[in-house]
């Protein structure tokens, strides 16, 4: 079942007096559970791609679908609502509020939405993602992995459907960087999150169940079997 979906996705750029394509009439589909590693290099268009197909910006061209339904037929309000609620995102910047700790980091969702937090769901994920002794300190008082591990519980704490990120071990010396991969994939498994990753790492790539290759912003690769 493709619980996302896009169709001769285009987003053009102004460089001066030229027309930059940053995605180029991309088509592509993305099954429930699965986990996706979009690779390319730098000013290919992969994280124009992503923020495409999280609604963070809006194609010049073409059509997203999430769940058979298509983005553009949500104005501003609801796509903010349901990228709050069904989409989750983790950034190469790990955008930790540094007055709040951990766990208010973690719960900021979950209070925008003014939802009720699940109480059972948040200690699964917090044990999950190994976080228990850093939930009462402030980002200062945590390394990189640390805080990229309190981003990534912030992105799943509204239970999303999908998971975005972009470059997420980006600034993440290796042994960190592995150790947050190896969280995401098993938040994939564990929670059956959907789960597309951007990365101009092929070795991080190497752990998805999918690889797409992107260059100058059309799909020259992908290794879903036909």
């Amino acid at each position: 079942m493709h619980i996302l979906e896009c169709k001769d996705l285009r987003k053009e750029y102004y460089s001066g007096e030229n027309i930059v394509s940053a995605v180029d009439g991309i088509t592509a589909a993305f099954e429930k559970g699965s986990f996706t590693a979009v690779i390319g290099p730098s000013g290919s268009g992969k994280s124009t791609f992503l923020h495409l197909l999280s609604g963070l910006e809006n194609p010049n061209g073409g059509e997203v679908y999430y769940d058979g339904k298509p983005l553009s037929g949500y104005n501003d309000n609801q796509l903010s609502i349901l990228r709050r609620r069904r989409f989750g995102f983790v950034f190469q910047a790990y955008n930790l509020v540094q007055e709040l700790t951990g766990y208010e980091n973690i719960l900021l969702p979950i209070m925008l939405d003014r939802k009720h937090k699940d109480e059972a769901y948040l200690k699964k994920l917090i044990e999950v993602l190994e976080i228990e002794d850093r939930l009462h300190h402030l980002p200062s008082a945590m390394s990189g992995g640390q805080q990229q591990r309190i981003a990534i519980a912030r992105a799943l704490a509204n239970k999303p459907a999908i998971l975005f990120a972009d470059e997420p071990t980006g600034n993440l010396d290796g042994k960190s960087g592995r150790e947050v991969l190896s969280l995401l994939q098993l938040v994939n498994r564990e929670f059956g999150i959907t789960l597309v990753l951007v990365t101009h790492d092929l070795s991080v790539a190497e752990h998805s169940q999918r690889i797409i290759r992107i260059e100058d912003g059309k799909i020259t690769s992908d290794s879903l079997p036909v």
